[in-house]
């Protein structure tokens, strides 16, 4: 049913003012300057003729009447003119918004269909397209940014000699990700993405480089991915949010948190497998949020929190398995947190305490769980508890 005297609801989308409708304004106006008109002859009428009488003089003239609401309608007819340019000037604001949303749209079909493009030169500049349409038009900058993300999760092959490989593909997906390590280094910046999702979900990484980078809020997402090259997180701040890299792959290289300040945020490594991969986090500072490798499996390779801080921080690593490789917390520094290792299984490889410093805190070793080919460097802690001796 449809109600005449109703404005119209605000549409997403709608660039025009919402106005009422002129076939219902232009009459209604008419009738109130009708009325306003009776009203002020009538009224000045009225209001000269009590003043002429109270001075002893004539009754005022018709013509003095009509002057007086001739003025006083043209007063009005000013306003009116002014509030009429005043809707002109809104009708002109959404037309130009208008216009300026059609060329962004039309921006991003472009971009898009470049991403698309068969050629890696031409796949390159729709990346740049895309980025710098993210930086244009913040109300759809998560769209954007969700359609970068997209293309690294697409599949990718890297083996030059299988049917899947493109040339050129390498260096789209690494200027994707220097983009996106760009603009997460500034929080403040207006065209930050800090705090927006990203979701990197089953992406492949043969390379990549995201030190600096500020994760503050908003979801970013690992999960699944793999990583066979070295990856660089090095000086990241994680102080917001959930990063997940769920049940992803080290299978080779290097993946560098060396450096990096851990203060609120929620990283997972749930379920992960490190068959051949060096993870580092020396000199890191856990000094809030939680990190956690529950679950996770080390066949190989190195994980290294060397000269680490952890004032604050949970690091948790129960009903991991450790089957080979070295687990390094050489020279770190214990003042507060903890660091869980229970329900751990160390099948072999070695766990390193040398050198720590336990101020405070607990490394936490109960019910870890050492096979006959593992080894443990104590250091000073207590092979029962965890706790100094």
């Amino acid at each position: 049913m449809i109600i005449p005297f109703r404005r119209r609801p605000k549409q997403d989308g709608r660039h025009t003012p919402d106005l009422w409708p002129v076939w219902l304004v232009a009459p209604g106006a008419l009738l109130l300057v009708g009325l306003v008109a009776y009203g002020l002859y009538h009224g000045a009428e009225l209001l000269l003729a009590s003043e002429s009488t109270g001075k002893g003089k004539k009754p005022v003239p018709v013509q003095d009447v009509i002057k007086t609401t001739v003025t006083v309608l043209t007063l009005i007819g000013a306003a009116l003119a002014a509030l009429y340019a005043y809707r002109k000037q809104l009708l002109d604001e959404g037309a130009s918004h208008l216009a300026d949303a059609t060329q962004l749209t039309e921006r991003y079909t472009k971009a898009a269909e470049q991403l698309g493009h068969d050629r890696a030169a031409v796949r390159l500049a729709g990346v740049y397209a895309m980025a710098r349409l993210a930086d244009d038009w913040p109300e759809q900058r998560q769209v954007c940014v969700d359609v970068l993300c997209a293309y690294l999760r697409m599949p990718y092959e890297t083996d030059i000699n299988e049917p899947g490989f493109r040339h050129g593909e390498r260096e789209v997906r690494l200027t994707i990700i220097r983009i996106i390590r760009s603009h997460l280094q500034d929080p403040s910046d207006a065209t930050s993405w800090c705090g927006r999702d990203l979701d990197l979900t089953g992406a492949t990484f043969d390379g990549g480089d995201f030190s600096g980078s500020t994760f503050s809020g908003g979801q970013v997402s690992f999960s699944g991915a793999t990583f066979s090259e070295g990856v660089f997180f090095s000086g990241a701040t994680f102080c917001g949010g959930k990063v997940f890299f769920n049940r992803s792959t080290f299978s080779g290289g290097q993946v560098f948190f060396v450096g990096s300040t851990f203060s609120g945020s929620s990283v997972y490594f749930v379920g992960s497998m490190f068959s051949g991969s060096e993870v580092f986090f020396g000199g890191s500072t856990f000094s809030g949020g939680q990190v956690w490798f529950r679950d996770s499996v080390f066949s190989d390779g190195q994980v290294e929190f060397s000269r680490a801080s952890f004032s604050g921080s949970r690091i948790d690593f129960g009903s991991a398995t450790f089957s080979g490789g070295l687990g390094n917390f050489r020279g770190a520094t214990f003042s507060g947190g903890q660091v869980s290792f229970s329900g751990a299984a160390l099948v072999g490889g070695r766990l390193s305490f040398l050198d720590v410093t336990l101020s405070g805190g607990e490394v936490n070793l109960r019910g870890l769980r050492v096979g006959a080919t593992a080894n443990i460097d104590w250091g000073p802690l207590s092979p029962v508890s965890g706790t100094r001796p």
